[in-house]
């Protein structure tokens, strides 16, 4: 295990040149906006830089990205992976650089260790704030490059709704926001703005909620059937686990949704006084943060619910 501290980064990214940088499945405004902070940077800086194209990037984050990203015949030099924890999140594309990842930046107390170093801090609410930290030690904040880790920050913070949302985000944010764009349409677009699909979408798993706990826990299904009555795609349903903790008197919501390969993709946002989300995750082969993770289960539904009961009782149970 090589960890490598931010100003460790920063000289790494000034003596090496010819950039892949490579986003996580299901990409969010973390990993998207890291990626686009850091290239725009990187050339910047006068040195050559792309971020590896990821077929699962929905429009709602592509403007970001245009003209930064290049497919699988490039060969690159360095291999930088961002908010990427673990080799179960590497996306087909970017597959063959498992072995070969030079730097990880990371703020998930899960990260896997897998590249050759790692820059991580597991208290920071947003890998974006260590992108920031690295990129302003070696180039200048533009708009361009701080509207982009904005984005990265913001998003992971829920416009600074989440228990994470801490001073030093927001000092992140303030500094961004010095650099000269106008966060106002990000800041729309990202959490005011919803579609009638997805509208939809959060009726129905309102009808089909399961409340445990004397309510304070929440349990939605989200089923292929559900999404295609509605005609409902990625950007839909984005973020779509954050709906559940929007309920009074819901502390930690589970947002259970069907994908078209036999699995379920659980979604855990939790009070982490309450509830540690990490630790139900990991004993269902997943991972992330105390107050918001993930996993990925095979079977069906039903099965799958109750392993997260179970897996929920455990943790509370010691």
């Amino acid at each position: 295990m090589n960890t490598i501290t931010t100003a460790q980064a920063a000289e790494f990214f000034q003596v090496h040149d010819n950039y892949l940088i490579l986003t996580h499945v299901r990409p969010d405004g973390d990993t998207i906006g890291c990626a686009a902070g850091l290239c725009r940077a990187l050339r910047q800086a006068g040195k050559t830089a792309y971020i590896l194209e990821n077929p699962e990037v929905t429009e709602l984050f592509t403007d970001y990205i245009n003209g930064l990203t290049i497919g699988a015949d490039y060969t690159p030099e360095t291999v930088v992976s961002v908010d990427i924890a673990a080799r179960s999140l590497f996306p087909e594309p970017a597959k063959p650089y498992l072995d070969r990842v030079d730097l990880a930046i990371d703020h998930h107390p899960s990260q896997e260790f897998f590249a050759k170093a790692t820059c991580l801090d597991s208290k920071r609410a947003a890998c974006g704030q260590l992108v920031l930290e690295i990129v302003k030690q070696f180039t200048d904040i533009t708009p361009k490059i701080g509207e982009t880790l904005y984005v990265a920050v913001s998003t992971d913070c829920g416009c600074f709704q989440y228990s994470n949302a801490d001073a030093a985000a927001h000092r992140a944010a303030a500094e961004l926001m010095d650099s000269g764009f106008d966060p106002y349409p990000i800041n729309r677009r990202h959490f005011r703005t919803k579609t009638f699909k997805r509208l939809r979408l959060e009726g129905m798993l309102t009808t089909g909620m399961e409340l445990r706990d004397s309510g304070s826990t929440a349990l939605v299904f989200l089923t292929r059937a559900m999404v295609e009555s509605v005609g409902a795609g990625e950007r839909d349903m984005d973020d779509i686990s954050a709906f559940v903790g929007q309920i009074e008197g819901v502390k930690n919501g589970v947002t259970l949704k069907e994908t078209e390969d036999g699995h379920v993709k659980i979604s855990l946002r939790t009070d982490p006084g309450d509830l540690n989300a990490s630790a139900v995750c990991a004993l269902l082969g997943g991972g992330g943060h105390a107050a918001a993770a993930g996993a990925m289960v095979e079977g069906t539904m039903e099965t799958v619910r109750q392993r997260v009961i179970d897996a929920i009782e455990q943790v509370r149970n010691g």
